[in-house]
C-alpha cells in the first residue's frame, strides 16, 4: 500500500516513514501542498495530511485532493479546536487524529479507512483487485475461492480471510498484528499461534509452500 505523507516537519515525517515502513507500507513524502498534488497518483491509497503547511492551508488542500481523487484522507494535526475538526471533515477528510498520537492508533485508523474502501467481502471490489493470479494459483476475492491449476481448494473462512488480506498487498510484508486485527477483529497477541497454524494449513492445502513467505520479525508476504 502506498501512503502519501504531507508533512513539513522533518522529524515528524521521518518518524512516520520509519514506522509505516516497518509496518509494511510504502511511503512517499510531500513537504507542502504543491508537492502533494504533484505526487498524488492513482496508486496512492491513503493521504496523511498535516494542516499547518507552508504554502497552503491544509483544509483547502484537502478540498483540492478530494476534487480530483476519492483516496482516503486522514488529517493528522496539532490543531485541537473542534471547529478545525469540523472544517477538515466537511472538506472531505475521512478521519481526523490530533498530535501527539499513539502510532498504533494511527495504524488502526489507516486500516479502518482502507477496510471501508476495500472490504474483504465487498461485491463492489475493483476488477483489478478482485482476482489475483500467481503462477497457477488464482485467488478470487469476490467469489471467495482459491484455485490451483484450475482446481478449487477447500479453505475455511478464516484461512480464506488470511490469504485475502495478504492478496491485497502482493509482495509486501503484512505484519502479524494487522492480519490478526483484520481476520479476528482483535489485538490479542494470543492469536499469534492460531495465525501460524492457519498459515501452515493454507500452505499444505494449496501445495505451494513458497506462496506465503514468513518475514522474520514482521509477519507474512504473499509472493508478488
Amino acid at each position: 500500500m502506498r501512503i502519501l505523507i504531507v508533512e513539513d516537519d522533518d522529524r515528524v515525517a521521518e518518524a512516520l516513514e520509519a514506522f509505516l515502513s516497518r509496518s509494511g507500507y510504502v511511503t512517499v513524502r510531500a513537504e507542502d501542498g504543491a508537492q502533494a498534488l504533484g505526487l498524488l497518483g492513482s496508486d496512492t491509497e491513503v493521504v496523511l495530511l498535516d494542516l499547518g503547511l507552508p504554502d497552503v492551508d491544509g483544509v483547502d488542500l484537502c478540498r483540492r485532493i478530494r476534487a480530483q481523487s476519492g483516496v482516503p484522507v486522514i488529517i493528522a494535526t496539532a490543531r485541537t479546536d473542534v471547529h478545525e475538526r469540523i472544517r477538515g471533515l466537511r472538506a472531505g477528510a475521512d478521519d481526523y487524529i490530533v498530535k501527539p498520537y499513539d502510532v498504533r492508533e494511527l495504524l488502526a485508523r489507516i486500516e479502518a479507512v482502507t477496510r471501508r474502501l476495500h472490504p474483504l467481502d465487498s461485491h463492489a471490489a475493483p476488477a483489478d483487485r478482485s482476482l489475483i493470479a500467481i503462477h497457477d494459483v488464482r485467488i478470487d476475492l469476490v467469489a471467495r475461492r482459491v484455485l490451483v491449476s484450475e482446481q478449487p481448494i477447500e479453505l475455511t473462512r478464516k484461512e480464506f480471510d488470511i490469504i485475502a488480506v495478504l492478496a491485497r498487498y502482493p509482495g509486501v510484508p503484512v505484519p502479524r498484528e494487522r492480519i490478526i486485527r483484520e481476520v479476528w477483529n482483535t489485538d490479542w497477541q494470543s492469536f499469534a499461534r492460531s495465525l501460524e497454524v492457519h498459515v501452515a494449513s493454507i500452505r499444505r492445502k494449496i501445495g505451494r509452500s513458497s506462496l506465503i513467505e514468513t518475514v522474520r520479525g514482521v509477519g507474512y508476504r504473499l509472493e508478488g
